[in-house]
Formats: C-alpha cells, structure tokens, sequence
C-alpha cells in the first residue's frame, strides 16, 4: 500500500509539474503576441482619375515673307509713253532699298550708240584711282589738237595744260568732249577704259571707240560703284559732286521731286538721248534707272526719258 501511495504521488507531482510548463508556454507566447506590432493593414486603393490631358501649344503663325508687287503696272505705263512718243526706249531699274528689292528691264541687252554715256565709267575710274591714291587730280595734261571735238568749252590751245581735277569737273558737270578725250588718253586710251567697264558688269559694251552700249551694262556699273566694288566710299565722295546738279537736269531728274539728288550722266547725239542715274532717295529707297530712247532727239526725248523716270517713280511709291 505504501508503495501505490509512493507511486500516485510521483504521477501526480510530474502532472502539475506537465501543466505547469504548458501553462508558462501559453503565457509566453501571448507576451510575445501582445509585443509583436501587427501589420499595418493597406485599405484597398481608391480609383484615381488620369491626369488632365493639357491643352495644345499653339503654333505661332509664321511672319509672312515680304512680296514684292508686279512690275506689270510699270511696264504698261512705260509701254506708254513708247507708243505716244514713237521713240525707241530701253529701261533698267535696279532697286537698291526698301523690302525685298528686285531688278527690271525693258529691252535692257538692246545695243544703243553710247553718246556721252562713256564718260561715266571713265569718271569712275578716276575716282577709283583716286581713291587709292594711284592718280594725282592736281597734275596736269595738256591739250593735243588731236584732242578736240566740238563741246561747251573753246578755250583749248596746242599747249595748254588744265588739272586732272578741272578737265574731271568740264567732263561730269558740263559733259565737255574735248576734256573726255584728254583724260581718256591720260589714262591709257580706249582699251584701258573698256577693261575697266568689263571688269565693273559692262560686258556689252565697246566705249569710246566704237562707242555702244545696253542700258543693262549702265546699270551694272551703277550698281557696282554703289555697293562700294569701284573705290568705296572715298571714289564716291570724289565722283557723286561731279555727277550732280548738272546742266543737264530735264531727264531722270525731271521725273522726281525737285528735292531728291539724282547722281547721274546723261548722253546726247543726233536722235540719241540717255541718262543713266543714281536716285539717291526714292520712296523705297535708293535705286539705279537706266533710260535710252533712239529715234526721237532733243527736248522731245528728255520728255520721254523724264516720263518715264516719273512712272518709276510711282510705282516705287506704291511698294
């Protein structure tokens, strides 16, 4: 009995000794539980709306390029005055200013006897010299009788010596033949001339000699001297004086207001009359007009020459 006693206190001793251990498991594992930080729970994403589309960039519009008007109202206007007057008549505009600047022509290529036209590229050439200093325009050349051709000035005597700058002054104010002549043999004669008005545009001309010339080959030469190729801005101070308020101003000058310059040189010859000119300031600026006429002569030509100078003009006003 002793040893059933013994034996029921050892089963009941490892019992709660069992169940104490159970016990302290259970209490350990809620500390843990209770100090371990539950997971934050992510509530379900709400549905977000896309980003508002932006509005378009809107394109500038695009500077509208500069257009030039037609030259048709000009050349109806010129076609004119050749039917009323019965002359033949050549143009060349070459505009120098203003928005978009354009060239035009009339029978431009059409070969003219040059007249006194062929002085203006030997003033040029002068003045280029000039300007760098390669001709000195107070020497002096003396008058040959091989020199002499009818002109404004008669007092030419075998001998006498005027200064480059007086025969220069005789030629471009007064358009004197006689003083031409001297310079053109100062300055190595009709060959040297023609290669200089070559190397300048005028490729269809023969100056002096022959003496034939296009409205176009004037208005090269102008446009050349004008953008400073024939000497710059020194050969133009030198050539413009020499060139402007002329005895003859019922041409080009005739058809522009009386207070614009017009730098040109006109030529005159049987039933030949010409004046190529620099207009110094037209309504869009500067240009270049070029006007022959044959088969007309004297005051009757320079009225066409100036009719034609004041329908250029209008027409430059309207750009």
């Amino acid at each position: 009995m002793k040893r059933l006693g013994a034996v029921a206190a050892v089963i009941c001793g490892l019992f709660v000794l069992s169940t104490g251990l159970v016990l302290a498991e259970a209490r350990a594992s809620a500390q843990a539980a209770a100090t371990t930080p539950k997971a934050a729970t992510t509530p379900p994403a709400a549905d977000t709306p896309p980003p508002p589309t932006p509005d378009p960039t809107p394109t500038p519009a695009a500077t509208p390029t500069p257009s030039h008007p037609s030259f048709d109202p000009l050349g109806s206007a010129v076609e004119k005055i050749v039917a009323t007057s019965g002359a033949g008549i050549a143009v060349a505009l070459i505009e120098l200013g203003g928005p978009d600047p354009e060239a035009w022509s009339l029978a431009g290529s059409q070969q003219f006897e040059a007249a006194s036209t062929y002085k203006l590229p030997l003033l040029m050439w002068m003045a280029q010299l000039v300007a760098a200093g390669q001709l000195d325009v107070a020497g002096e050349v003396c008058y040959l009788d091989s020199d002499w051709e009818d002109g404004w000035f008669t007092d030419y005597t075998t001998g006498d010596c005027f200064t480059r700058q007086e025969l220069a002054a005789r030629v471009g104010l007064y358009s004197d033949n006689t003083a031409a002549h001297m310079l053109v043999r100062d300055l190595g004669g009709s060959d040297s001339l023609n290669a200089f008005a070559r190397a300048y545009g005028a490729t269809g001309s023969m100056f002096y000699d022959v003496n034939t010339t296009t409205a176009a080959d004037l208005a090269a030469l102008w446009e050349a001297e004008v953008r400073g190729e024939i000497g710059g801005s020194a050969a133009q101070a030198w050539l413009y004086p020499l060139l402007s308020h002329t005895k003859f101003e019922t041409g080009v000058s005739a058809g522009v207001p009386s207070s614009v310059t017009v730098v040109h040189k006109t030529g005159e010859v049987d039933g030949v009359v010409h004046d190529a000119a620099l207009v110094t300031s037209g309504p869009g600026g500067p240009y270049i007009l070029v006007v022959m006429t044959d088969n007309l002569g004297g005051d009757a030509a320079f009225k066409a020459v100036a009719e034609v100078s004041a329908a250029v003009w209008q027409y430059e006003t309207s750009r």
